[in-house]
């Protein structure tokens, strides 16, 4: 048993990179800080401990975790500086090594964390507590609380798929999850503290249940029935893994919203055959069908890769043209970054720096051409938006269920609180459409 009293007043601080599920863990490793006696930072004060969560899904995510890590030293002197995340458990070592750090937690022991600030000093060197990626089979439930509207819960982890160009598998381990009881508990937990929106997240959410004998759809239906929560956000689900009772489930609940996340990573079946993808791009234009089908006004947002060793300029322009075709909402572009150990380090044809962001700024300008006619298509329409509780310029922001960003002016009565608007034109930025009550 460990002594609370340790821990009575001390300051910590946290920093997350990276996804939703990144977030949803470092909200858990906080609350259990909560219930050890820790507090929360305040502003102008030095931590006692500093948390940072880190994302390793690129070169540039590594850059970025360098960089948090040093500005998390430099802004509180003398802290204890604790590292987890994908970045911990790939690169341990190097993490370590950056002067300051005091522990490097690997994916199985991060939510150990308390046991092993009892016995942290100050003065030995950086301490490394890993755990190989065969050994990483424990599901930790997850549900972010606090300052946020929209609370992420964290129905999955890890990934079997080994995609030829991802490290998510060697960071996080092979599939798992809770059970449906543990998990409808975390919601219920959510919405007693007041969430009104819940974005379920994992890693590959749509494997729910393969390490329980249940499926995704069997926890949709029973989440559907917790009282409180208003919406549900699916995060990111493969297309293959999207079902079609899934689809025709979301058209009809009250729920789970008209917005959906699905990687693509590449509308060039060559390049998809290169990725190990699970599927054919005949079957993503389906599905996306299939949405629209049911779900005219649903936001689809859509993951791609450009510059993966392999993809020649033909490909790429396959690609693109596949692309410009679908009717989706929006694009997530990201750079091919070369990661250790990965099986795409053995594929021939490697894209140039200056290709890739040639290839990049393409599907960027579709992205906000596709964007802006979607959001084009909602002006003088009736909605109904959940505040956001961030504020700036006297101004508020919040989203509709098919994920419009609406603005208005600061009402602090809003926050947390649907309310049906009349959508107007275009914020000056483009970014946001006005909105009348």
């Amino acid at each position: 048993m460990i002594d609370q009293t340790i821990f009575k007043d001390k300051k910590v601080a946290f920093h997350t990179l990276g996804c939703k599920l990144n977030f949803a863990e470092t909200s858990t490793i906080g609350q259990m800080l909560l219930e050890n006696g820790f507090r929360k930072v305040k502003p102008g004060e030095v931590a006692d401990v500093c948390l940072i969560n880190t994302c390793s899904v690129t070169e540039t995510a590594d850059r970025k975790d360098r960089q948090a890590i040093k500005q998390m030293i430099s802004k509180h002197p003398g802290a204890y500086i604790i590292v987890i995340g994908c970045y911990a458990q790939l690169k341990p070592e190097v993490v370590a090594s950056i002067e300051g750090v005091d522990l490097v937690l690997g994916m199985q022991n991060k939510f150990d964390i308390v046991e092993h600030l009892s016995s942290l000093d100050k003065e030995s060197e950086a301490k490394v507590v890993h755990t190989a990626r065969k050994d990483i089979s424990i599901f930790f439930p997850s549900c972010t609380r606090g300052d946020r509207t929209r609370f992420f819960l964290k129905v999955q982890d890890g990934c079997d798929n080994f995609c030829s160009y991802c490290t998510v598998p060697i960071a996080r381990g092979r599939s798992r999850n809770g059970s449906i009881a543990d998990t409808v508990a975390q919601a219920k937990m959510a919405a007693s503290e007041g969430a009104k929106e819940i974005v379920i997240s994992g890693v590959n959410i749509g494997d729910f249940g393969k390490s329980t004998g249940n499926t995704f759809f069997d926890l949709v239906r029973e989440l559907d029935n917790v009282e409180g929560i208003e919406r549900y956000r699916i995060s990111s689900i493969e297309p293959d893994l999207l079902t079609d009772e899934m689809i025709a489930f979301t058209a009809k609940s009250s729920k789970f919203v008209p917005h959906f996340h699905i990687p693509l990573q590449s509308g060039s079946d060559e390049v998809l055959a290169l990725m190990k993808r699970h599927y054919k791009r005949d079957l993503f234009a389906a599905k996306i069908a299939a949405i629209k089908k049911v779900m005219p006004d649903a936001f689809i947002g859509v993951d791609v890769i450009v510059g993966t060793n392999g993809e020649t300029e033909a490909y790429f322009d396959d690609a693109y043209h596949f692309i410009e075709g679908l009717d989706i909402s929006q694009l997530h572009v990201f750079s091919y970054s070369e990661r250790p150990n990965t099986q795409a380090l053995k594929i021939e044809g490697r894209v140039s720096a200056k290709e890739k962001k040639r290839r990049s700024d393409l599907l960027h300008e579709l992205s906000e051409k596709k964007r802006l006619a979607f959001y084009s298509s909602h002006i003088g329409k009736d909605a109904v938006v959940l505040w956001e509780d961030k504020h700036s310029d006297g101004r508020m922001h919040g989203f509709t269920d098919n994920y419009l960003r609406v603005e208005t002016d600061f009402d602090k009565s809003l926050v947390n609180t649907l309310t049906k608007v009349r959508l107007g034109d275009f914020t000056e930025d483009k970014q946001s459409l006005n909105c009348t009550f």
